[in-house]
């Protein structure tokens, strides 16, 4: 299929991008960074919501050598700050929902970075990007503080991986490596599903929508209907506020454009996937298993309906699956224990050797869930094995929030854990040793004052002693049973 300069290829709400506007705009956003101080090596934060500057500045950092890192606009002063230095990043760009988290960072607002874009005289039109963007990702470890994934390509062939490595882009699994695609983001940018699907879009040639200013069921569905969409990633609890629609309402919305419907980032309830088969292609609907660090599982949705529960066999294919015992023993079907899979490209977390060792045995890596393999090499979640809460998709690491609760006056002691909610998931509640009066209001207030909202705590349970080890540590595993015994799943 031709391309063409007025062809769209953004869309946010009314704001629709062409292609020569893109190309003419990346260009002045090059000269614009080199005019900041950026070149090779160097570092960007984008903290925006979704928009089109999200993906000009990822390409004209990209361009120069640099790189850059997403950066959520809901984190507070102290969370970005600790991004900001442990990247290095030279200068942050922001919009008005994150202008209050800037103070004292080098800092650039998108309205500044309009005007001086203007003001640049008019280049010719920058070459189209249809290679890898730069970006530097983050995950967290067992400090609940963000851990930066460095890829390792010591050791490796990448000529004669070129073929698996090529299926890491889902885009060329689907099908889908070609112009004239339409992709929607449902998530915000700074998520790294959201974001690593929508540039792989761009760079195939695809329009690239974005749903901005948050999620909205029936938005979603219209934004379908309006601009043909063919593919979409989503988590759970987008499908779940999808199904929760009228009958009448959703019967409004032509969704039969949807080729692939992924959804992934947080498990999914089988009556969910279920419902979400009906209210789009039910061939159409894929769940991928994996993490920030790399794809462990996908699942057809005919697989999906013959093994209800299942997350699928170990992606990209050819690639193997292992279930083992904390003594690295790998385990037979049937068994559960902690899951491992393969890496194409292996990776480290940086300056965090100790929780390289947690991650990996014998070549195998695991994100910490546990789980089983049936007879035919199908995988099953059954639990998990790190503390994290995952609340709508997004990640909330317990030793974060805990570390913010300590600094209360009135706790003495507290555990974080993750409670059934029947429409995040999850979501996050504080057990607190409390030290004189002290309030459950006061508590979330405290919390949310110091961390962004979905990371502090819904509620609080107050107690007067912990069930702890004979070394004195903490069993959540005993607080968190209460909570799930009849939730009917345990993640």
């Amino acid at each position: 299929m031709e391309v063409y300069d007025d062809d769209i290829v953004l869309v946010a709400g009314e704001q629709r991008v062409s292609r020569g506007q893109y190309r003419d705009r990346l260009a002045r956003a090059r000269i614009l960074l080199e005019q900041l101080g950026i070149g090779a090596g160097d570092c960007i934060g984008i903290a925006l919501r979704n928009r089109p500057e999200f993906f000009e500045l990822l390409a004209a950092a990209t361009m120069l050598g640099g790189r850059s890192v997403p950066i959520a606009w809901r984190l507070k002063h102290d969370e970005v700050s600790y991004l900001v230095e442990d990247s290095g990043a030279k200068i942050v760009f922001y919009d008005a929902d994150s202008a209050s988290q800037m103070s004292g960072l080098p800092a650039v607002s998108v309205d500044e970075y309009e005007q001086r874009l203007r003001e640049i005289v008019p280049p010719e039109p920058a070459e189209f990007p249809t290679g890898k963007f730069d970006m530097q990702l983050y995950s967290s470890g067992t400090t609940g503080r963000p851990k930066a994934i460095e890829r390792d390509f010591s050791g490796i062939d990448l000529k004669a991986l070129a073929p698996k490595l090529a299926l890491l882009n889902l885009i060329n699994f689907f099908g889908l490596n070609h112009p004239g695609e339409v992709h929607l983001i449902c998530g915000p940018l700074y998520h790294s599903q959201p974001i690593g699907f929508g540039t792989s879009a761009l760079a195939a040639g695809h329009k690239v929508v974005m749903m901005e200013g948050g999620f909205d069921a029936e938005t979603c569905l219209a934004t379908i209907d309006r601009e043909t969409v063919t593919w979409l990633t989503c988590v759970p609890t987008h499908l779940i506020r999808m199904l929760a629609l009228p009958d009448e309402v959703k019967a409004r919305y032509d969704t039969s454009s949807v080729k692939v419907l992924m959804h992934s980032a947080a498990p999914c309830p089988p009556e969910v996937k279920q419902g979400a088969m009906k209210l789009f292609p039910q061939d159409s609907v894929w769940e991928v298993y994996g993490g920030t660090e790399g794809a462990l599982t996908i699942i057809s949705p005919q697989e999906a309906r013959e093994r209800p529960g299942s997350v699928g066999k170990a992606y990209p294919p050819g690639q193997e699956l292992r279930i083992m015992d904390r003594d690295g023993k790998v385990l037979p079907p049937g068994e559960v224990g902690l899951i491992y899979g393969q890496s194409l490209l292996n990776f480290r977390y940086k300056d965090s050797p100790e929780l390289d060792q947690q991650t990996w045995r014998d070549g195998f890596f695991t994100i910490g869930d546990m789980g089983y393999l049936d007879e035919d090499g199908y995988l099953f979640i059954t639990d998990r094995m790190k503390d994290m809460i995952i609340s709508g998709g997004a990640n909330v690491y317990p030793a974060e929030v805990e570390r913010v609760l300590f600094q209360h006056p009135g706790v003495a002691d507290a555990a974080v854990i993750g409670v059934p909610d029947a429409h995040w998931g999850e979501t996050v509640k504080a057990i607190v040793e409390p030290r004189g009066e002290v309030t459950e209001q006061e508590i979330v207030d405290f919390c949310r004052e110091r961390l962004a909202h979905y990371k502090a705590p819904t509620s609080v349970e107050f107690v007067s002693q912990f069930p702890r080890d004979p070394n004195g540590k903490v069993r959540k595993r005993e607080l968190r049973d209460r909570y799930w015994a009849d939730a009917g799943r345990a993640v």
